[in-house]
């Protein structure tokens, strides 16, 4: 029987693919964290989806696998499999959400429908995971430049994406100022 634990981290050290063992902060093992931790949530907003939002349920699960592929290439060397291909394709998924989506003329605040605020935090976890991928391609020099393209626009196609579900909702994007009340006249 396999078993899930081994003990081997016991101590605050965990061991890298090539066998080496790295404290649990090392930058490679925080990458991944986050990757982890933004996958899994992909996961929890794909069980969540709204019926109206149904549709993005392939896109979503596509994001997933190709954040497992992504962890695997940034820890083995000669593995490449997030590509050019990839970013191309969600700019020109961003440009045909864009086209429907009414303009944007001031910040929106995470939110509207629970499917669009599921994806914000996506949005927000994208981000994280590449600031923390951009420290260890910094400290390693071992980060291939189209992984960090990928995670740059991933925040935007998550983005665009949570606008576009609260579209397919018919909900409104949350403004992230006020409405101003109406002054009335002067009589």
């Amino acid at each position: 029987m396999l078993k899930v634990y081994t003990k081997v981290g016991d101590q605050g050290k965990t061991k890298q693919v090539t066998g080496k063992m790295v404290a649990k902060y090392d930058p490679q093992i925080q990458t991944l964290g986050a990757l982890d931790e933004l996958q899994s949530w992909l996961g929890v907003t794909v069980a969540n989806l709204s019926p109206a939002c149904q549709g993005l349920e392939e896109k979503l699960i596509k994001l997933e696998r190709e954040m497992y592929e992504l962890q695997a290439d940034l820890v083995v060397k000669r593995h490449h499999t997030i590509t050019l291909a990839e970013v191309t394709y969600m700019e020109e998924q961003i440009d045909a959400w864009t086209e429907e989506l009414p303009e944007m003329k001031e910040f929106i605040l995470p939110g509207g429908s629970k499917t669009s605020a599921n994806l914000q935090y996506a949005r927000a976890l994208a981000r994280t995971s590449e600031r923390v991928c951009v420290l260890y391609a910094d400290e390693s020099g071992e980060v291939k430049s189209d992984s960090l393209k990928y995670l740059n626009r991933l925040s935007d196609y998550l983005f665009v994406m949570a606008r576009y579900a609260n579209l397919l909702e018919g909900v409104a994007d949350v403004k992230s100022k006020p409405a101003r009340p109406r002054r009335r006249p002067k009589k």
